[in-house]
């Protein structure tokens, strides 16, 4: 029995990621212990009203469940390439509905961002505040006891260990002022690929890519802080991306064990360095053909009236001229919908709702 495709784009959730294929040799993993894959509530902020709305309405073409299948089973990033509204982002969204591999894990991309910021943060400030309160605190008590304020040539090693007690305390707190991000958090030791979004990577500085390459092809990644403080602290609790909910870290080192499914997303306004490009199966998304762009419209607002046809049709012409965006027309059926308009007044709102998304376009074209 065929055990392609795995992700079939019908956006029913199901197990079939269980059935998955053993990876390539060189793109196996072995982190452990295994974690089991957090439940799709777990984390609200992913699984909020508009994204669960996403993910369960979204249209694959054959392509994109095709390159999906392939990126899963070759366990590599999917570089998804397209203009504004053509439904990168939702890919993600829709691939962890149907193969029930929880809350996505987002990464949004800057011309500031740095690979650090993905992996975890770490607070030094916080930290030091702490430890000069907890400082503080002690101070008191030893003055309020006395007991211990006797001196003696027994004094010295009484100080060594209080000092030593306070270094594995300043080790043990380290965890308290340290959160995984989501790439730190996508390459746990889950049992089942999480995935991993990192929005519009071509807005990212010109080192990101590169900076990228080591940790996605090693699937693995250090943590120097809590390397150096092995010696005192060889684990540590640490909270990950999206929840409160906290996983154990063993001498500073992170390594998976599913390499997590990885969207990155772009609009094509830049070139990515051959190496980089080689590592990703690679999916260019358009804007959808008539029969795809229904198939949409009636998956988000139901069975297209008459007049959400010629809204469709008269978007498909325009989009021949210049660059539009599959959400200003479902924008514009849904409010000439629901505001009752009618004849030219509600022409006129479709067309102001639907203007060309780049500069050299005269919106002058009627419904």
């Amino acid at each position: 029995m065929s055990l392609w495709p795995v992700f079939t784009g019908s956006s029913k959730p199901h197990d079939g990621i269980d059935q998955l294929p053993a990876p390539p040799p060189w793109r196996a993993f072995d982190g452990g212990p295994a974690l089991a894959t957090p439940a799709e509530h777990e984390d609200e902020s992913a699984t909020s009203p508009d994204r669960r709305h996403r993910a369960r309405t979204y249209i694959a073409t054959d392509e994109a469940v095709q390159l999906v299948n392939a990126a899963l089973y070759l366990r590599r990033p999917l570089l998804v390439t397209g203009p504004p509204g053509s439904g990168k982002s939702s890919l993600a969204y829709a691939v962890a509905h149907e193969l029930k591999l929880g809350p996505v894990l987002r990464w949004n991309i800057t011309s500031r961002t740095v690979l650090h910021d993905g992996l975890y943060a770490y607070d030094p400030l916080s930290r030091l505040y702490a430890a000069g309160r907890r400082a503080s605190a002690t101070a008191r008590g030893e003055g309020v006891g006395g007991g211990q304020a006797k001196a003696g040539a027994g004094d010295g090693p009484a100080k060594a260990g209080a000092g030593g007690e306070a270094a594995k305390a300043g080790a043990g707190d380290l965890e308290d002022h340290l959160r995984l991000g989501p790439l730190g958090t996508a390459l746990l030791p889950y049992r089942r690929p999480r995935v991993l979004l990192i929005d519009e990577i071509d807005k990212s500085d010109l080192d990101l890519p590169n900076d990228l390459l080591n940790i996605l092809e090693e699937g693995q990644y250090e943590i120097p802080e809590l390397v150096r403080a092995t010696r005192h602290t060889p684990s540590a609790s640490v909270l990950v991306d999206g929840t409160d909910e906290r996983v154990t870290v063993r001498r500073g080192r992170v390594r998976c064990r599913a390499f997590p499914f990885t969207v990155l997303t772009s609009n094509g306004e830049r070139e990515f360095p051959p190496a980089f490009l080689r590592r990703c199966v690679r999916l260019e998304l358009h804007q959808p053909r008539e029969a795809h762009l229904e198939k949409i419209v009636r998956a988000h607002l139901g069975e297209p009236t008459p007049y959400a046809q010629e809204l469709i049709a008269g978007f498909l012409d325009r989009g021949s001229a210049g660059e539009l965006a599959t959400d200003q027309l479902l924008n514009a059926i849904y409010l000439t919908g629901a505001a009752g308009l009618d004849g030219a007044s509600r022409d006129a709102l479709a067309q102001q709702l639907m203007p060309y998304l780049s500069r050299g376009h005269q919106d002058d074209a009627g419904f």
